[in-house]
């Protein structure tokens, strides 16, 4: 056998569609639609992230989802419960727990009441702890969900649940779904952004953000803190506004011709990324310069430019709001509060609170004097809530608990100065309008003008869902 006809021997079935695709194949189609192939045009990649209709007329435009990565305790911050104080140290009913699985809990539990002051307020009289005295000004703008669930109870895989619907790894996350669904109202910046806080990053990782089965351009996209928020966009030395551009034209036309010869979504992928990088050499620094905020803006929100800060990127997201983009999600780490012998619930709650808490209810009242929080969500949680039992070790901490815990949210098409839900008198258990991470995806999906049950992507021979097989409204929630 001879080296030509060994070459074709290792030709495949897909080198011989790609070739047919520029070679007789296209030569035929083109003298059947009575054109010259050679000069029928390239097809272009329409750009992915163009906003999209809705299945229905949608309260909200956008998302920002506040998440304090580790499970804030919400029997120390907002469900107060006077029985669990008086039970404080006594061992919880065997009735209570029998079945339950937890982190690190092990036989009898002891109860272990708050620490914490609690006070009513506003007109909605909602319980607020004495750790939150800024979200406690705007506690009528807000609606609290104290029966919250979930079913996983380790912090990666519940993180991956509640960002993604399922505790498996390679799920299509809130914001990918979203985006895919309807598009971004920008196209100089991504459709979907991670801001990051705190000492490290969240359990879960870029899983959390990313796009799985979804084409790779709605993945979120993290921003870092500074003057180049995206790292590897500034052009390289020597290179000036026109010749780069060349270089993305030239890269544009290859790869435009590659597309119409294997019709490869992720090809269009990467020319909407080319194309965005290109757009966003002039967005990003803008985005990020905040010398235009005036110094009241930057005291509301307690933000400083010098040092990254939860503070910064609150008053990042309502710039990134602002101009368009869809989904915005701030992570915060880290709230992973067992106990120790030095302070109650270990790393100490109360700093975790003065760092989130000016930006959280700064962003709130920022959104709402500009008219924006009229068409955007704002969400304020954690992946699960904390045991109404301390950790046998040392009886000052909480272990992880799934069954009952306290978001707060507002904004587009929300009900807010509410309360939905409420815990047993230990606050173990939900016993009034429990809401399941399921119910809470279905019900963002409504207020953004899209059916959870008709938003799918097949894969894998079967259509895929943010809310899988289970999710329904909350009713309450919606004004």
């Amino acid at each position: 056998m001879d080296l030509r006809a060994a070459h074709l021997l290792d030709r495949t079935r897909r080198h011989f569609f790609a070739d047919c695709g520029v070679g007789l194949g296209s030569i035929a189609l083109a003298s059947m639609l009575g054109e010259n192939a050679s000069a029928a045009p390239l097809p272009q990649a329409k750009p992915p992230l163009l906003p999209k209709p809705t299945h229905f007329p949608a309260r909200a435009k956008r998302v920002i989802f506040m998440f304090m990565a580790g499970a804030p305790s919400q029997l120390d911050l907002f469900d107060y419960k006077p029985k669990l104080q008086e039970y404080d140290g006594q061992v919880i009913p065997e009735e209570v727990t029998k079945g339950k699985r937890f982190a690190f809990i092990k036989g009898d539990a002891k109860l272990l009441g708050t620490r914490r002051k609690f006070a009513e307020h506003g007109e909605s009289k909602a319980q607020i702890s004495e750790c939150l005295p800024h979200l406690a000004k705007i506690a009528d703008d807000v609606t609290f969900v104290k029966s919250m669930a979930t079913d996983v109870f380790n912090h990666g895989p519940a993180k991956l649940f509640m960002n993604c619907g399922s505790s498996r790894f390679g799920m299509p996350s809130m914001g990918a779904w979203l985006t895919y669904g309807i598009g971004s109202e920008s196209q100089s910046l991504p459709g979907f952004v991670v801001l990051q806080s705190g000492p490290r990053g969240p359990r879960g990782g870029t899983a959390l953000w990313g796009s799985g089965f979804l084409p790779t351009t709605y993945q979120g996209v993290p921003f870092l803190s500074g003057a180049e928020p995206i790292l590897n966009l500034s052009s390289p030395p020597g290179y000036d506004s026109a010749r780069q551009g060349a270089f993305f034209d030239a890269v544009r036309d290859l790869n435009q011709s590659r597309l119409a010869a294997v019709q490869d979504p992720e090809i269009a992928t990467r020319i909407a990324a080319y194309e965005m990088a290109f757009r966003m050499q002039s967005s990003a620094p803008e985005l990020v310069d905040l010398s235009g905020e005036t110094k009241e803006t930057m005291d509301l929100y307690g933000a400083d430019p010098s040092k990254p800060s939860f503070a910064n990127n609150c008053l990042l997201a309502r710039r990134l709001v602002e101009r368009g983009c869809r989904f915005v999600q701030l992570y915060h780490t880290d709230w992973d509060h067992h106990g120790n012998k030095d302070t109650h619930l270990g790393e100490p709650l109360d700093a975790r609170c003065r760092e989130v808490d000016q930006g959280a209810a700064a962003l709130v009242t920022d959104l709402k004097a500009r008219g924006l929080l009229d068409d955007t969500i704002v969400i304020w949680g954690g992946e699960f809530g904390r045991t109404p039992m301390g950790e046998p070790r040392d009886l000052i901490g909480r272990d992880h608990h799934v069954e009952a815990f306290t978001m707060w949210m507002t904004g587009g098409g929300i009900k807010h100065g509410q309360t939905i839900g409420a815990t047993d008198e230990l606050g173990y258990y939900s016993v009034e309008d429990k809401v399941h991470v399921h119910d809470l995806h279905a019900t963002l999906l409504k207020l953004l003008g899209l059916d959870h049950e008709k938003l799918t992507y097949k894969f894998q021979g079967r259509n895929f869902r943010l809310t899988d097989v289970a999710g329904k409204i909350v009713e309450k929630l919606i004004a």
